[in-house]
């Protein structure tokens, strides 16, 4: 290699091990980072015995973090901390990009940055919640937007937003989706799991993300509840969940409501046996990652009706293994999703939701969907994302004086 090139040293920096949409993110652009010829570790905070949720090809540095939570501001305040101290040490900052996926990180790399120990950071931001319920809390995640030598973004639409908000540009960096693991045919995996979540015929209805106010998760549920008069054998399944905010009120609000329609709620657990009939809702909880495919392939249909989000990993996976995608008429799924491509709704009225699910399941048009959806997800993927960081790392370096005449091998 000559010796005004090199390959890149990169930090990832991500709030948790669990799979979060930004955790996948990272984990996948480590993957193809690497691919491209860089070093990349990924740092998270995680319990004593905790590993990543799935398998990464690059470093991993798990910082131990064994305080159960008082409360959020607490956790926050405990993790920027432990990740600050964790790069102080002596050997632990030999990097030449120090990029967080989130406000906890870019809040510790923050603090490295007004001691002099490192030259400045980037900060993807996947979304901006309006707010925390904690004004500390929202003051460290303008600060650590304000302060990032190099923002990035997931969508135009917040890409947008940040420059309206805080003046700043934030190349769009985009998703992608691995066609490897996310495709149509079905594995042996499909059947047993099928078993375990005690499917039926269906149709099966998927909402990805668990029981959150973000996901609109109530609002599928009484879209649900409105297309069993018409389809009383579907079955709404739940997937993901791991959070690191409180949604029990949320979720006590979710099983209140299907309680008061008469449905049957099944939360699935590794120990206990399918029932013996077709539960209507099925709680799955966090899924393993290898499984996720499966998942998708066992459902009739995607129901994604969020009300804010950073890009929407999901429906890409599945439109990758062929599913019809019920999505928010809304930004920023707007941005990459034409009128033809999925099932458009309402996510404030249930009623449209519903309508939109009913007419998933219509033979003709789930079939141009399936190969609208394969369009799409092909549009997608992991090393074009990687170069536009790789672009974007170049940018950043080069306006810093730390390396004024290198040149950077860029794979």
């Amino acid at each position: 290699m000559p010796a005004t090139k090199k390959a890149l040293r990169i930090a990832l920096l991500t709030h948790s091990v669990n799979p979060r949409g930004g955790v996948v993110h990272c984990l996948e652009l480590a993957d193809a980072l690497v691919e491209l010829g860089h070093a990349v570790t990924v740092h998270a905070p995680a319990r004593e015995g905790a590993t990543l949720f799935r398998n990464t090809r690059c470093q991993v540095c798990l910082i131990p973090d064994d305080v159960p939570p008082d409360n959020l501001r607490a956790l926050v305040q405990r993790r920027i901390e432990l990740l600050r101290r964790w790069f102080e040490r002596p050997g632990h900052a030999a990097f030449d990009i120090f990029h967080a996926h989130d406000g906890i990180g870019a809040n510790a790399l923050l603090a490295l940055q007004q001691t002099g120990r490192i030259s400045g950071y980037v900060r993807t931001v996947h979304h901006l919640e309006d707010s925390y319920g904690d004004e500390l809390l929202d003051a460290f995640e303008a600060r650590s937007i304000r302060q990032a030598g190099q923002l990035l973004s997931v969508s135009p639409t917040w890409a947008a937003k940040l420059a309206a908000r805080f003046g700043r540009v934030a190349p769009v960096v985009g998703n992608g989706v691995d066609l490897t693991r996310f495709q149509p045919k079905a594995t042996s995996t499909d059947t047993p799991l099928r078993q375990r979540f005690g499917l039926g015929d269906g149709p099966i209805f998927l909402a990805v993300g668990g029981i959150e106010a973000r996901k609109n998760t109530v609002s599928t549920l009484r879209a649900f509840i409105r297309l069993r008069e018409s389809v009383p054998q579907a079955q709404l399944l739940i997937a993901g969940g791991a959070s690191l905010l409180d949604h029990s009120r949320y979720q006590k609000q979710f099983l209140a409501e299907a309680t008061a329609a008469g449905l049957c709620v099944r939360m699935v657990a590794a120990a206990e046996p399918p029932p013996a009939t077709n539960t209507d809702v099925v709680i799955a909880g966090v899924i393993e990652d290898a499984e996720m495919p499966a998942v998708y392939r066992l459902a009739d249909t995607l129901v994604f009706p969020s009300l804010i989000e950073g890009f929407g990993l999901a429906i890409i996976e599945a439109m990758a293994c062929g599913l019809p995608v019920v999505v928010s008429d809304i930004a920023p799924f707007t941005d990459f999703l034409g009128r033809q491509d999925c099932l458009w709704a309402d996510p404030a009225i249930p009623e449209a939701i519903a309508y939109a699910m009913g007419r998933s399941l219509l033979p003709g048009l789930r079939r141009r969907l399936s190969v609208r959806g394969s369009e799409i997800a092909l549009r997608h993927d992991w090393f074009s994302c990687a170069q536009r960081h790789l672009d974007a790392y170049r940018a950043f370096l080069a306006s810093t004086s730390l390396y004024p005449s290198q040149e950077y091998r860029y794979a």
